[in-house]
């Protein structure tokens, strides 16, 4: 029933993403090929924006890992709530 109800959602959510940019506790580095893009990208989560659907031309296959997107939430929450967790990557 959940699943009905988001497809039926006239809006979605949607984060920025660049092509410069340091990766932090809002930012996440893709590698080349990672977002589509050939080069390095960066999803910016402390730039979202609430789009209608109908705006959309069309749905492209998800690019994002599972384990990705849970990185991008949270960002997000991360974004709204300055007393979110951060934890850096060991690179």
């Amino acid at each position: 029933m959940i699943g009905q109800l988001r497809n039926r959602a006239s809006s979605l959510l949607a984060v920025l993403l660049g092509s410069y940019g340091v990766e932090g506790p809002t930012v996440l580095r893709m590698l080349p090929g990672e977002a589509g893009l050939p080069e390095p990208s960066f999803l910016k989560a402390h730039f979202i924006q609430v789009l209608p659907q109908e705006r959309l031309f069309d749905r492209l296959p998800r690019t994002l890992s599972a384990m990705q997107l849970r990185e991008v939430v949270a960002m997000i929450r991360r974004a709204v709530d300055p007393d979110a967790p951060y934890h850096p990557p060991h690179r």
